[in-house]
């Protein structure tokens, strides 16, 4: 789809992780770690909130996104918006009272992002549970001291992509990324290229630390 539109969608569904999911469920449960869920992601604690597609879910409720601030939907789910407090300085960049751009085509290219992510990490680490973590607004587990993951895009790089991120920079020309070894899913062409590309970073992590 059109890269604007995706990205569009992709930051406001962050803001969303942010402010409706990661800064309520830290504040009842003191924890930002979300998850992927089909169709987009969602809470792992108290508040029980869902976001699929371009809606919100909370207790029964389907609540449109698009047009909509985080703290209006926050006071129609009955939940007070807000970024966790002093965690980390990156972020959406999206303020709480600030309209959400995005529609629905947008926001499910970016839960089937974090749908392929999730699949591939958990393919390759049968006990994974993968984390969505709203500073950044990844998918990734950590073992060993690497961490594995997918990113629906960022500043580093603005299309969806793969990555390893090793705890100290690596030689190399699988080593292409200053954290690691990041691959664009387009490179990848599917589920099968992500997770082996994943795996081959795993392998070679093993003789890197």
């Amino acid at each position: 789809m059109d890269a604007q539109r995706f990205a569009r969608a992709r930051t406001a569904l962050h803001a969303v992780a942010e402010h409706l999911l990661a800064g309520p469920q830290y504040r009842a449960a003191g924890t930002i770690r979300l998850r992927a869920y089909p169709g987009g992601f969602a809470t792992r604690f108290e508040p029980r909130l869902r976001v699929r597609g371009a809606q919100l879910l909370s207790a029964g409720r389907a609540l449109d996104l698009p047009g909509v601030s985080c703290a209006q939907l926050g006071a129609a789910a009955g939940i007070t918006a807000g970024r966790p407090p002093g965690l980390y300085r990156d972020g959406s960049g999206v303020a709480v009272d600030q309209p959400l751009e995005l529609d629905a085509e947008g926001a499910d290219a970016v839960a089937a992002c974090f749908a392929h992510g999730d699949a591939a990490l958990r393919a390759l680490f049968a006990q994974a549970d993968p984390v969505l973590w709203p500073e950044h607004f990844d998918l990734a587990v950590s073992v060993d001291g690497v961490t594995y993951g997918l990113s629906p895009g960022d500043a580093f790089r603005p299309e969806p992509y793969a990555y390893v991120g090793l705890p100290a920079p690596r030689a190399g020309a699988f080593w292409n990324a200053p954290f690691g070894a990041a691959r664009t899913l387009a490179e990848l062409g599917g589920l099968a290229g992500t997770t082996a590309f994943l795996a081959e970073g795993r392998r070679l992590a093993g003789t890197a630390l």
